[in-house]
């Protein structure tokens, strides 16, 4: 599978272009077949007036077939007519995203699916102990599927067959307004984050049993990674069922299944990929859509599995993570944007909430989603679609009614389009010279260390325990080694992390399975290593330093690969002794450094040495709660966009700096001009408020 280069719709630029012409992709969902046909008119012109350029679109399978290979597109319901609720978004000229499944959520009972699918057990995924996986989710639970299962795909074939011809009309190359597709939906295993919630079906071990022999090549090479003889052809082969091993050898059978996990999702996405583009729409560019990461609590530990946007966005044009969030978990959003617009090639968010689920424990307001907005566009988000834009059964308080008027917290939605377009944003960038990233290995060990199982998210559990991997519930082992290295790979990031925001060093994140080559634009890169890391990052990393960047890592130099045989290339390229760092240490090798820090004391300090290194973005604050995040407008130097958040829920007054001289700023929200003392920012914010200060500078 390929990315044809030379479609009519393409990522450039962190944007989505249309024949080179950058789109504005600020939007909200729109559920046509739960609206009134009356009512599609009004609600999409306050859509337009409420200043968005764009509405998503889920088509569920659910609601058009009336069964197997028979469809309705309005002729039964008349709610159900797509092709009319198209042309009628085309006619006021919005751009269209489409999300045709087949899962699609939506708090539909089926989730999308016919029930008939979810009835076939063909098509059901196995838990560990080989009894059905269950999503436990709200209105009813319901089975877990398998994307590993061939006729499944058949299934699919059935409704694609049905709706890609309507899709295809409307693609923007036929002269329609469709400039994207969603393939598929939040797929993490049915939100079974849990390492052994499944697959297990029969379908999917012969899976796993073709990637360990795509990875290591030979049956004999499988046998010495995991210390394990005569696994013949690896017919009877079987995964990890339960965390139950800690010796030094299991980190890679372990590692390997988590990394299955993601390679499973990636593969299943890009069939479904294949078998839109099969069907006319080549044309336009194709995204998945990963659940919010992190947890109800937003947990800092193990966030990139199983959600591999790297390695998916080989496959398709971009990958977002959808953020539902309140203002009091700052460090969440911030996280999973920041994340985003490291890693993605258009930062977008395909779920930004708007309004709540009727089962929602923590419901805010309006201040809470203008906080939650200015927070990701803080980072460098560039595109999102509000979920929901209009209300319906199973949302509320959403800023369009399902009767098409509209609720005085629009107002902040007018506001925020117009301050977007205001500010040029799609022409700004933001300034990042540091990259952070997340150890994917190690966090793939991490999610298989868990020792219990909470329900997903959606169902809290009383004990607010989350269903992502922490320390509560993984295991706390050495593995062999002098150290915990678990333990220390979430004190190390996390160190790094608070030390770059208290420094004010511009910077982002992202993970090691980041291709490489992106790591040129940064003047340094950040990542915690322990006693073992894989040979290609290894190589990587003393590559980069060799063509002149820095790099951090600590607490050790690593001797080990990910099989636990000596690897030493980093050491050697390097030239480093291989353990635990004693000291902290900057090394001048060839045209770049290596900043070496041995505990979390030193960690703390790393923005400060990073610093003193290489000449990087920083911007200070007299007051450190706050955070301070610079864009620059390329098409005008003299210009800044500076955005100054407190997190906190105290009110804050401080000076805030950014290198330039600042000799005029006002307020982008309300126009308002701001105190500028000495070239700097003299700045007064309530709790839990971002400013942005549109600022000239000398």
């Amino acid at each position: 599978m390929t990315i044809c280069n030379d479609r009519v719709v393409q990522i450039s630029n962190s944007a989505l272009c249309v024949n080179g012409e950058e789109k504005e992709m600020y939007g909200g969902a729109v559920h046509y077949w739960r609206l009134d046909r009356d009512k599609w008119e009004k609600i999409l012109q306050n859509v337009v007036d409420l200043g968005f350029t764009m509405v998503s679109i889920y088509i569920p399978w659910e609601a058009h077939e009336i069964s197997r290979g028979v469809f309705d597109f309005g002729n039964v319901d008349a709610r159900t007519d797509i092709d009319a609720f198209l042309t009628l978004c085309e006619s006021k000229g919005l751009n269209i995203v489409v999300r045709p499944g087949p899962q699609i959520n939506s708090e539909m009972t089926w989730f999308g699916y016919p029930k008939r699918i979810l009835e076939d057990q063909r098509f059901i995924a196995r838990n560990a102990s080989g009894a059905r996986a269950v999503l436990n989710q709200v209105p009813k639970p319901i089975p877990a599927l398998s994307y590993a299962v061939d006729e499944f795909y058949d299934e699919v074939a059935l409704w694609y067959d049905a709706i890609c011809p309507i899709l295809e009309r409307h693609a923007v190359n036929n002269g329609g307004g469709v400039v994207a597709c969603q393939v598929d939906n939040e797929m993490a295993f049915f939100f079974g984050i849990n390492a052994y919630s499944g697959d297990y079906s029969d379908a999917s071990l012969k899976m796993y049993r073709k990637f360990l022999l795509s990875k290591y090549g030979s049956v004999e090479r499988v046998e010495r990674a995991y210390g394990v003889e005569e696994l013949d052809d690896l017919t009877d082969f079987d995964p990890p069922r339960r965390f139950e091993r800690s010796d030094r050898k299991a980190i890679a059978w372990y590692s390997d299944w988590a990394e299955y996990r993601e390679t499973y999702l990636v593969d299943a996405m890009a069939r479904l990929a294949d078998m839109l583009r099969s069907r006319g729409l080549d044309q336009i560019a194709l995204f998945h859509n990963y659940p919010h990461p992190l947890g109800p609590g937003g947990a800092a530990s193990g966030f990139t599995h199983p959600f591999n946007m790297p390695k998916l966005e080989e496959k398709l044009d971009f990958v977002g993570f959808d953020i539902y969030s309140r203002k009091h978990l700052y460090n969440h959003i911030k996280t999973v944007a920041s994340y985003t617009v490291g890693t993605s090639r258009f930062p977008y968010i395909p779920e930004f909430i708007a309004g709540v689920w009727a089962w929602y424990l923590h419901p805010g307001d309006e201040s809470d989603e203008e906080f939650v907005t200015k927070a990701a566009l803080m980072q460098g988000i560039k595109g999102f679609s509000r979920y929901m834009l209009v209300e319906r059964d199973k949302w509320l308080f959403s800023p369009i009614r399902r009767d098409g008027t509209v609720r005085p917290m629009a107002h902040m939605h007018t506001k925020m389009n117009e301050v977007l377009k205001g500010l040029q944003f799609s022409q700004l960038k933001r300034r990042s010279d540091v990259l952070l990233l997340a150890n994917r290995e190690y966090d793939r060990l991490e999610a298989s260390s868990v020792l219990v199982s909470f329900p997903g998210d959606f169902l809290e559990t009383p004990s607010g325990f989350s269903e992502y991997p922490n320390r509560l519930t993984t295991a706390d082992e050495k593995f062999g080694f002098d150290s915990y290295p678990l333990r220390e790979k979430n004190e190390y990031f996390g160190a790094f992390h608070e030390s770059l925001l208290e420094n004010g060093v511009g910077y982002l994140i992202s993970d090691t399975d980041l291709n490489s080559n992106r790591w040129s634009s940064y003047a340094a890169v950040v990542l915690t290593t322990e006693d073992w890391l894989d040979a290609e990052t290894q190589r990587a990393l003393a590559q980069y330093v060799k063509r002149g960047g820095t790099i951090v890592i600590g607490p050790k130099v690593p001797g080990l690969g990910h099989d636990q045989e000596k690897c030493t290339v980093l050491a050697e390229e390097l030239g480093l002794s291989v353990g635990r760092v004693q000291e902290t240490a900057t090394i001048k090798v060839e045209e770049g450094h290596v900043i070496l820090v041995g505990s979390v004391e030193q960690a703390e300090k790393v923005g400060e040495l990073i610093g003193q290194t290489v000449p990087v973005a920083q911007f200070f604050s007299t007051d450190r709660s706050l955070d301070v995040v610079v864009h620059d407008n390329e098409t005008a130097p003299n210009r800044k966009i500076v955005f100054v958040c407190n997190p906190t829920s105290r009110s804050v007054s401080a000076r805030i700096g950014i290198q330039d001289t600042i000799r005029s700023a006002e307020e982008a929200w309300d126009h308002k001009s701001l105190l500028v003392t000495n070239g700097e920012l003299d700045l007064k914010l309530d709790p839990y408020t971002i400013q942005i200060c549109d600022c000239t500078v000398a």
